[in-house]
């Protein structure tokens, strides 16, 4: 299902001279203990959204009072006010146009319908169509950037690919180390300077690829709240400094969002699409507490969105954990089956 780089040699590459690995591997590294398959991992991080909306179904009959039921239920899974009435909206009208006249029924174009909204964020990347591949990625600090490009990083890796990191996340204490914890992991190679500028340090490294011949560059960039300017200039800054190194590059820049976020993880995807021109999303933490409905309002918005920019911005992957297995790509029909299962 995680294939995204084939090769014939899946050598892998060495650690960078002179890198000096960590004696304590993060608590988020991949681990070997046995998980569950994929599709029921997802399905029990969303069952308390998936249980709120089963509910609804339960006795009812098909009137008024059961839409209302589901508007609140829809609500509460952070689905938004304009993906709420979009929905309710779409399924009326299947339910009038198919003539059903009973409450699973309704659940199962429900499902229909969200799995519709959700189908144009579905996407793969090209990861073959230049070398050195470079991605950007960010996101505010703590939704699970760092830990996302480590199971990337080992994924490809796994996949055959030669991989470089590079370390330009230095604002936050730490960030460089956590990277090297992963590079070590999957015995790849990592660029980073110990008082280095984010953009130099992504300099550095798309012309280190380029020289080492390396099949993909990914670039840890600086957390940032979208509500300050000057930070966000920032990371504006680096995507320049990418392009002075090659002038394809990057070819994806990707906003990592924490699922837990609920409407304000549209906000940061208008924010940062906005400053830097998204070409995907990673959502992670789809577990626990998440709620999984904001991605309904990510979708909505990725109409609009495709009217002026081509197309929607896809959710290439969703992660619901800590282990390697739990970043995996995402899927409409999967999420759908679980959230309405």
């Amino acid at each position: 299902m995680f294939s995204l780089f084939k090769k014939k040699d899946p050598t892998p590459a060495p650690i960078e001279q002179g890198a000096t690995p960590p004696t304590d591997a993060p608590t988020d590294a991949p681990t070997d203990a046995p998980t569950l398959p994929w599709v029921k991992r997802l399905a029990q991080g969303l069952k308390k959204t998936s249980s709120n909306l089963a509910q609804v179904f339960v006795g009812a009959q098909i009137d008024d009072a059961l839409y209302e039921q589901l508007e609140e239920a829809l609500l509460l899974a952070d689905t938004g006010v304009k993906a709420t009435e979009y929905l309710l909206k779409d399924l009326k009208a299947r339910v009038k146009k198919e003539g059903v006249i009973e409450p699973q029924a309704v659940k199962a174009l429900l499902a229909e319908s969200l799995c519709n909204l959700l189908t144009p964020l579905e996407a793969s990347m090209d990861m073959g169509q230049d070398t050195p591949f470079v991605i950007m990625v960010t996101g505010v600090n703590g939704a699970g950037k760092t830990t996302s490009i480590g199971k990337l990083t080992r994924h490809l890796s796994d996949s055959g690919a030669s991989v470089l990191l590079a370390a330009a996340d230095t604002f936050r204490a730490a960030a460089k180390e956590q990277l090297q914890s992963w590079a070590t992991k999957s015995d790849v190679e990592i660029i980073s300077q110990a008082q280095g500028d984010p953009a130099a340090v992504s300099f550095d490294a798309v012309s280190a690829a380029q020289s080492r011949g390396k099949d993909v560059v990914l670039i840890d960039t600086a957390g940032r709240l979208p509500t300050q300017l000057h930070l966000m200039q920032e990371l504006q800054k680096i995507k320049r400094v990418i392009q002075k190194a090659k002038p394809q590059a990057p070819h994806e820049t990707l906003l990592v969002i924490d699922g837990n976020t609920g409407q304000n993880a549209l906000t940061q995807v208008k924010a940062f699409d906005e400053a830097l021109d998204l070409t995907g999303l990673i959502v992670t933490k789809l577990d626990g507490t998440a709620k999984g409905g904001a991605i309904a309002a990510i979708a909505l918005w990725g109409l609009e969105r495709a009217l002026t920019k081509g197309r929607a911005l896809p959710v290439y992957f969703i992660g619901v954990g800590e282990q390697l297995e739990d970043l995996q790509a995402f899927r409409a029909k999967e999420f759908c089956n679980a959230l309405l299962n």
